[in-house]
C-alpha cells in the first residue's frame, strides 16, 4: 500500500505556489501527510553580486527577510488552509534548487509539491529553472501544479479544497511506469476518481491497427487490480502519434484533472531526453503533473 506521509511544498509567493499549496493542502489532508512549506531566501551576494556588504548589514538582510517571508507564510496558511490546519513552515537561506532538494532528503519527504509558470513564443517549452532542477534530482516524486485550465477549487464542497475527478495515468510499459502506476490508483481510490490508462502508439501500424490496439488495451488493464473496480472506473485507452501531443490533447478533451507519468532515472543520458514527453506534457498540458521515476542503475 502507497504510503504518502511527508509532502513539501517549496514557496516563492507567486501565484503558482499560491495554487501548489491548494494542491498539497489537499493531497495532506486526503493521506494524513505532514506538509512542510519552505520557502529559501537567495545568498544576498548571488542577488546584488556588485555590491560589497559588511557582515553586519548582511545579518540584518537575512533577519528581515527571514522575518518577512515568515510572516507571509503564516498569512498564506491563515487565507487558504482550512479546519485550522498548521504545516511546518520553514524558511532557509540558500541556492533555492539545491535547499529544496537537500530538505526533502534530510525529511525524507514523500512527493515534493511546487508550482511552475508557462511561457511564451521561442522559450514556451522551457520551465522555471527550480522547477526543472527540483524534478530532475528530487529523490521523490514531483507534482509540478500550472495554473489549470479550468478550476477544480470548488467554495460549495466545504472542506473539499481540490476536486481532483479525473487522472490520467500514461504508460509505455516500462519499468518506470509500472512504479508511477502505483500513484496513479492511490490517488483515484483517495479520491474516488475515474482513471483512464493510456498508451500511445508512436508508428502507425496499418491495416492491423485495430488487433493491435485491441491487444494493448489488453495490455493496459491487465495490472489494474480488481478491487480497483470497487472504488473507480478504469478506461483503456490506445492514441497513435507523437506521445506529448496526443497525452496534452487527450487531457484536453477528457477535462482531466491529474496527469501521471513514470519518468526514467537521474544519469547522464534522462538528462538529455528528459525535455521530451514529460517536459512538454508539463509545459503544455492543461493539469498538474505528477512525474514518477525510480533509480537508475546506470
Amino acid at each position: 500500500m502507497l504510503k504518502i506521509e511527508r509532502i513539501l511544498c517549496p514557496i516563492d509567493f507567486s501565484e503558482f505556489s499560491t495554487t501548489a499549496f491548494d494542491y498539497a493542502c489537499s493531497l495532506a489532508r486526503y493521506y494524513e501527510a505532514k506538509l512542510f512549506l519552505e520557502h529559501v531566501i537567495s545568498p544576498v551576494g548571488a542577488t546584488y553580486p556588485y555590491y560589497v556588504l559588511p557582515d553586519a548589514a548582511v545579518a540584518t538582510i537575512y533577519f528581515d527577510l527571514t522575518a518577512d517571508a515568515e510572516k507571509r507564510l503564516q498569512e498564506m496558511v491563515n487565507e487558504h488552509a482550512q479546519d485550522g490546519f498548521q504545516p511546518e513552515l520553514v524558511v532557509h537561506k540558500g541556492f533555492v534548487p539545491q535547499t529544496i532538494l537537500t530538505f526533502a532528503k534530510e525529511r525524507a519527504v514523500n512527493l515534493i509539491v511546487m508550482g511552475t509558470h508557462g511561457r511564451r513564443g521561442w522559450d514556451r517549452l522551457m520551465m522555471g529553472s527550480v522547477t526543472e532542477h527540483v524534478l530532475r534530482k528530487a529523490p521523490c516524486p514531483v507534482l509540478a501544479v500550472r495554473k489549470p485550465a479550468h478550476d477544480f477549487v470548488d467554495p460549495k464542497q466545504g472542506d473539499e479544497i481540490i476536486r481532483l475527478r479525473k487522472i490520467l495515468f500514461c504508460t509505455d510499459f516500462s519499468e518506470n511506469s509500472s512504479a508511477a502506476l502505483e500513484y496513479a490508483l492511490s490517488l483515484a481510490q483517495e479520491y474516488r476518481a475515474e482513471l483512464t490508462v493510456l498508451h500511445v502508439l508512436e508508428e502507425f501500424p496499418g491495416r492491423e491497427l485495430q488487433t493491435k490496439i485491441e491487444g494493448i488495451e489488453h495490455q493496459l488493464r491487465e495490472p489494474i487490480p480488481p478491487d480497483a473496480l470497487d472504488w473507480c472506473t478504469v478506461k483503456a485507452k490506445v492514441r497513435v502519434g507523437k506521445p506529448y501531443q496526443e497525452i496534452v490533447q487527450l487531457a484536453l478533451e477528457d477535462q482531466t484533472d491529474l496527469i501521471v507519468l513514470g519518468v526514467r532515472g537521474r544519469n547522464a543520458v534522462d538528462l538529455a531526453i528528459f525535455g521530451s514527453t514529460t517536459h512538454r506534457v508539463i509545459q503544455l498540458g492543461p493539469c498538474p503533473v505528477l512525474a514518477v521515476h525510480i533509480e537508475s542503475t546506470a
